[in-house]
């Protein structure tokens, strides 16, 4: 038997045992809890799609701005690479310079080397031949003054060492 919900009135109730109950309280049931429910779990789920839709568009614009950062950030990592590149370049070329110009140097001194030793040899030369020229004479004077006694006069030895004086002096 269906219980009344109001106790004064009896005969007219909501049989809420849905097992035993009839197609009355179900037809009137059902629109009631269909029309509860989608005013209660209509707003949750409103309030639920509206914070999923500002988490989406924060989201997007989080989204947005680390593509914005990306691009920025790539456009400096191609222009520290090319930095780099001018800078490696410029590195190579001043390089080279320091190098072509130590050659040259190295070369210039070799020269230099070259000429002082030969200047040091041609002067080496030059005395060793005046010396042997001096030698050579002071033994030809030599040998001639011991042979001059015997082969010229007194008169004509005089003569000829006046001559040899002041042809020295």
């Amino acid at each position: 038997m269906a219980t009344p919900l109001l106790p004064a009135t009896e005969g007219f109730g909501v049989d809420l045992d849905l097992l035993n109950g009839n197609l009355v309280n179900l037809a009137i049931l059902i629109p009631v809890l269909v029309w509860f429910l989608k005013g209660f779990l209509g707003g949750i789920l409103s309030r639920r799609r509206e914070a999923i839709l500002q988490d989406l568009n924060e989201a997007e614009s989080r989204l947005s701005a680390a593509t914005n950062q990306l691009e920025k950030a790539q456009a400096e990592l191609a222009a520290a690479r090319e930095t780099a590149r001018t800078i490696l370049r410029d590195g190579q070329a001043r390089a080279d310079a320091i190098r072509a110009e130590g050659e040259q140097r190295t070369i210039a001194e070799m020269a230099r080397l070259q000429d002082e030793a030969k200047a040091d040899t041609d002067s080496e030369a030059r005395r060793i031949s005046n010396e042997l020229r001096r030698s050579t004479a002071e033994q030809a004077i030599a040998l001639t003054l011991q042979d001059l006694p015997d082969a010229l006069s007194p008169k004509k030895q005089a003569k000829l060492l006046e001559a040899t004086i002041n042809s020295l002096g």
